[in-house]
């Protein structure tokens, strides 16, 4: 039955209860991450957290974010045939959607288990850290094709409506990724083996729950009865479909492509200025991600509302969906930034217990988490653009604002002078700029096509 929340009734309280699914999905998608994290950083040691949360992480979001950048072209053409209940092109675009993913998978794999050495090497990581992100790198290069086809799977799922199974997949993930790191890393013993052997573990155990994930969410949408059912045998290209989806999909991920390279250059620049501050940014990092995943759950709201009501025709939707989300993002990100400025010291202690480490942890929370604010117009927009089907420009807006501009900062203005701080203005100054272009494009853009 096809679901009609979106498109009808209370915009906030269907935007919420959405929202609520979403974050808790990406809360637990997190607490995995952040599991690995405490296990690594408390029972093996401060390099082995900088080897997974800095080099090694920054190189998993260059490669997965691209091709998650690209799944969204998926998402907004399936919540748009949703919208406008064309069965026979759901049908079509997402048995070509899982197919991209086993193909997408397949492709990063093989690439990442070759460069992996090499990249580490040129971010200029850490001796002491270097060895252990790249076999972290390898062995969750091994799991990328279970890793997109759920990702894949739970985006078809999200655009026709559905949060709660994806949600429960993950809640799934989560409690046996806890388990199997905790087996791994402390009662086989390999965090007591060395940093190597330490984040290998949790690395497998990472890769076996992304495996279980991609089973459960194909047996879902196998077991469907709706529209967007998969039919194993049925997966394949459709070129039409896929050229649609690629048409999105492409911009998109190079949008996210381009804001983690330009972060792979910030983590070079990190590291250039010691294990401390590349450990402390590591913790940061952990403690930051509860912004990003809250801000990237009501971008993918904001995509999906958009998408279906623009799909109905329903203008009006789109634009009272817009201001919406943004008054809702408003209202959690200020109290969330004042919460990290006042607790960071705490937060930080769950990840790491050098003192050094943490009171330059404690700097980096209290110099950005205030400017949060300035970036939610950016996520918001660009989802609620990319749900109209206009994908180009945000790619564009986000080369120029977040990717040029702020490499640009770190090549001119960090080795004139090379401090944290100076690494750190580079986010307040991009966020500011990137989200005064996407407001006046997105002006531009309602106007332009009479979306009243």
């Amino acid at each position: 039955m096809k679901n009609k929340s979106i498109t009808t009734g209370s915009i906030w309280k269907n935007m919420l209860s959405f929202f609520f699914a979403l974050l808790l999905g990406a809360f637990f998608q997190q607490l995995y991450n952040t599991v690995d994290a405490i296990i690594v950083g408390r029972t093996v040691g401060s390099d082995a957290l900088g080897a997974v949360g800095g080099s090694a992480a920054m190189v998993v979001n260059l490669f997965l974010g691209f091709f998650l950048g690209l799944s969204s072209g998926a998402t907004v053409v399936i919540s748009q045939f949703y919208g406008a209940d064309k069965k026979t092109e759901i049908e079509k675009a997402v048995h070509t959607a899982i197919a991209l993913s086993i193909a997408g998978g397949a492709a990063i794999m093989v690439i990442g288990v070759m460069i992996a050495p090499w990249i580490i090497s040129v971010m200029s990581t850490p001796a002491e850290q270097a060895e252990a992100a790249t076999m972290y790198l390898r062995i969750f290069f091994l799991g990328m094709i279970p890793n997109l086809v759920y990702n894949m799977g739970a985006g078809i799922l999200r655009a026709v409506g559905d949060s709660r199974r994806p949600l429960i997949v993950l809640i799934i993930s989560c409690v046996i990724n806890i388990v199997l790191d905790v087996l791994f890393v402390i009662v086989f013993g390999l965090g007591k083996m060395g940093d190597v052997y330490g984040v290998s573990g949790v690395a497998v155990a990472t890769i076996l729950c992304q495996l279980i994930s991609a089973v459960i969410v194909i047996g879902i949408l196998a077991k469907s009865k709706a529209s967007y059912r998969v039919n194993i045998r049925k997966i394949r290209f459709d070129f039409g479909m896929l050229l649609r989806i690629v048409k999105i999909g492409i911009p998109a991920g190079f949008q996210t492509t381009t804001y983690t390279l330009s972060n792979t250059l910030i983590q070079s620049s990190i590291n250039s200025l010691g294990k401390d501050v590349a450990s402390a940014w590591a913790a940061y990092g952990k403690i930051d991600v509860l912004f990003w995943m809250t801000i990237g759950a009501l971008g993918t709201v904001a995509t999906t509302f958009a998408g279906q009501n623009y799909g109905a025709g329903k203008y009006d939707r789109v634009r009272n969906s817009t201001r919406q989300a943004l008054a809702i993002a408003a209202i959690i990100t200020i109290p969330m930034s004042f919460f990290f400025c006042a607790y960071g010291d705490t937060l930080l202690r769950i990840f790491v217990t050098d003192q050094s480490v943490i009171d330059i942890g404690v700097q980096m929370i209290i110099y950005l988490s205030p400017f949060y604010i300035t970036y939610i117009c950016v996520e918001i927009f660009a989802g609620v653009l990319r749900g109209m089907g206009a994908a180009f420009m945000p790619m564009l807006i986000t080369l120029c604002g977040i990717c040029v501009l702020r490499v640009g900062w770190i090549l001119v203005v960090f080795p004139m002078r090379r401090t944290v701080e100076t690494i750190e203005m580079s986010y307040r100054i991009t966020w500011c700029v990137t989200s005064a272009l996407f407001l006046g494009y997105y002006l531009f853009f309602i106007k332009k096509h009479r979306i009243k």
